[in-house]
Parts: C-alpha cells; structure tokens; sequence
C-alpha cells in the first residue's frame, strides 16, 4: 500500500494522539511502500494549540517517519460545527484523490463518521481502529439524550461506518456481539488491540524518583496520581472524595498529583466541596513526554472511569502506563476487563461503590499492598503485567496482519 490518510477526533498535543495514537500511526507508516507517506488528520482545540514557532519542528519530526501532519479546527457540536465538517469532508475528498490515497484509517467512531463518508465519495478502502461505541455512550454518561440530533446523527453513522469497514480493529472482544446486535451487521476483518503502552518511555528505573519527590516536596508522602479530566467519560465530585479518604487515612502523609488539561479553578472547587486541603493537591498540565517522571514518584494511581454498562467494551489508555511504572490502580467496576484483572491478580482496589465506606475500603486494600510485599517487588510483579497485557508486539502483530510486515 502507497499512501493512507488517518483521521483522528483529537488536537495534535493531547494525550489522545500522543501517547495512543501516534505510536500506532507510526507502525502504519513502517508498513507503506517505498515512498509512502501517512496523512495524518487532528482537530486542533483552541486551548491545546501547537506553538507557532514549534508547528515546523512538528512537522520535521513527523516528516521523518513518513507522516505528514494535516491539522483542522476543532468545534463543538452545532450547525457550525456540521458546516465545518461539511467544508473539512471537501478537503479530504480533494486530498484523497490528489495524493492518490489508498486507505482511510479512523481511530474511533467520530473519526469514523467523517471516514465513511470520504470511503462512499472516493470509493477508498475504509478501516476503523479503536472501535468502541460513543453514540450510546454519551446517553450513558448523560451528555446526550437519544431524542437529540447529536445521538441520532452518530448512531446513524455508527452503522454506515460498521457497514462499509473493511476491516475493523476493536479494543474489546465484545464489540463483534455489540456490532451485530446494534448495528445488524457481521464485521469483516475483525481484530483486537488492546491499549497498548511504550514499555521504554513507561519504565520505572529511567527516574531518579526520590530526586524528584524530593524537588516536590514529597518526601516521606504517599503518593496518588491521576492523569486525566474531570467530568464526561469520568467521575468528577467522587474522585476528590476519594481523595479525601485518602488524606484521612494517612493524615498529614498523603498527597495526590493530578495531571490535567483541566482549570485548576475547577480543581479547587471540586477540593472545597470535599473538604479537601489544597496543600495535598499539586495540580500540573504536562506535555505527555513528562508523565512518566511524574508516575515514577507516585505509589498507586487512580482510574476514575464512571462504571456505565458499555466501559466493559472500553479499554483505558492510563492503566496500562501506570502498570508500565508497577502502580497498583484503584479502579471503579467493570471497566473493560481490567477491574477483573486488577481483583483477581491482587494489583489494586476495584470500588464497591461511590460513597466513603467504599473509599476507605480501596484506600486500606491500597495500604495492604504496599506494606504486604517489598515495593520493588511488588512493582516488578506489576510491570510484568503490563508486558504480558499492553505490549506493543500486540499492536504490531495487529497492523502486520492489516498493512504487511515493515519495511526493513
């Protein structure tokens, strides 16, 4: 295969794209002809905007793996916003055909949507990555609601994109039911990856951690961290009450860094409302290159992914970076298989619910471990997971299967 065009949901600088899709973007690219080259589609929000004076830099980088950086505006959902998608569609169509594009490759199903009508109006190849619903999963975390023009829209999109896939690779095995039962159609060139991880970038012993703690003021703490937003797809209230367990369970010890795109004024309000000190919080929005150092510091991490009835067809990026760095996780239930995984190999705390016996409970199953076994054992025992779980030879098998072996 000569050219591809991937699309993407996301801004070029968010942990989306930096840490789940460009590895996997880059593997396509090690799989294209002589010559070949990616075309690779953001949507770029305002507040996560790539510097003027670092855009060529990116794009140089890029330009060495064969990819080409093709960024959009993004906007919300709205009669602008489908003009947009409209003017963007035209572009891409322009694009496809100019460039000689032979694939469309879209991770996930918004990204999906815009593909499948660039596959029907170019008669390209069209291949889905990350398959996950969204339409249903916006009613359930109750974005939309199933009357609205949002729901409708995407869930009729869902199908034509399900429909017209060629190939279609799933982050749980269940999406094959899912797709059949919701959808009515029996997908072609089925496969699963799961989120995967860079074992090297995630590795515990690239950081001098007591160093750092020591830069932060962390000595002789126990640390959380968090990695992630508030709100949507995860709990916002509940996460800083589990906190607040946290810090009454080891008081004047305990201290959580949470890294975020977040505001921090809407951090601290969510510590008033918990009664949370502010001093235990170190708030941080980091580019995702820095996340690990800051992982090396933690002592256990948090997944706070609000348990709808569809997280068991999701898989979390984040757990498999904070097992690379042998975190045990304290996980809500249900969440893909990982819950189950988490329970049954003794690596964190699931929640028996969203109230405080339930926090005490995770943060005392916490404590257990850490004082139960040496921490570089514990740690170790805790990689070993993500290795055997989030291995990127999994992907790698996944888009030899799809594109060919690399290039040597």
């Amino acid at each position: 295969m000569k050219n591809v065009l991937v699309l993407t949901y996301w801004s070029f600088r968010s942990g989306l794209i930096q840490a789940y899709t460009l590895p996997y973007v880059r593997m396509i690219a090690r799989r294209l002809s002589s010559g070949g080259k990616v075309f690779f589609v953001t949507l770029e929000q305002d507040g996560l905007l790539v510097p003027k004076d670092s855009r060529a830099e990116v794009r140089a980088e890029l330009a060495k793996d064969g990819i080409e950086w093709v960024p959009f505006h993004y906007a919300r959902f709205g009669a602008g916003a489908i003009f947009k998608m409209a003017v963007t569609l035209i572009r891409l169509w322009w694009l496809s055909l100019y460039k000689g594009v032979d694939a469309i490759h879209c991770f996930c199903t918004p990204a999906g949507a815009l593909g499948s009508l660039l596959s029907l109006a170019t008669g390209k190849r069209l291949i889905l990555d990350s398959y996950e619903p969204h339409a249903e999963g916006m009613l359930e975390y109750g974005v939309w609601k199933r009357e609205g023009l949002a729901f409708r829209l995407l869930f009729a999109l869902e199908r034509l994109q399900t429909r017209r896939a060629a190939a279609v690779i799933a982050t749980a095995p269940g999406m094959r039911d899912y797709a059949l039962s919701r959808y009515g159609v029996a997908l072609r060139g089925f496969h699963v990856k799961p989120a995967c991880v860079d074992l090297e970038a995630f590795r515990p012993d690239r950081f001098d951690s007591d160093r750092l703690r020591r830069e932060l003021g962390l000595d002789g703490k126990i640390v959380a961290i968090y990695a992630g937003k508030t709100g949507g797809t995860y709990l916002d209230r509940e996460i800083f009450d589990l906190l607040k367990a946290a810090s009454e369970y080891w008081p004047g010890r305990f201290r959580a860094l949470f890294l975020t795109s977040d505001e921090p004024d809407i951090i601290y309000r969510f510590c008033d409302q918990a009664r949370l000190d502010k001093s235990e919080l170190l708030v941080r929005f980091v580019d995702h290159k820095d996340i690990p150092g800051y992982m090396a510091m933690a002592d256990f991490a948090i997944t706070p992914v609000k348990p709808v009835p569809l997280k068991r067809l999701c898989a979390p990026i984040k757990n498999g970076e904070y097992w690379a760095m042998g975190l045990p996780v304290i996980i809500t239930p249900n969440i893909a298989s990982d819950s189950e995984l988490i329970a049954e190999r003794r690596i964190g705390a699931v929640l028996t619910g969203l109230d405080q016996e339930a926090y005490r409970a995770a943060v005392r199953e916490i404590d257990g471990l850490l004082q139960g076994r040496p921490r570089q054992e514990l740690s170790e025992t805790i990689r070993g997971i993500a290795t055997e779980m989030r291995s990127m030879n999994l992907a790698e098998d996944v888009y030899t299967a799809l594109y060919g072996p690399p290039r040597t």
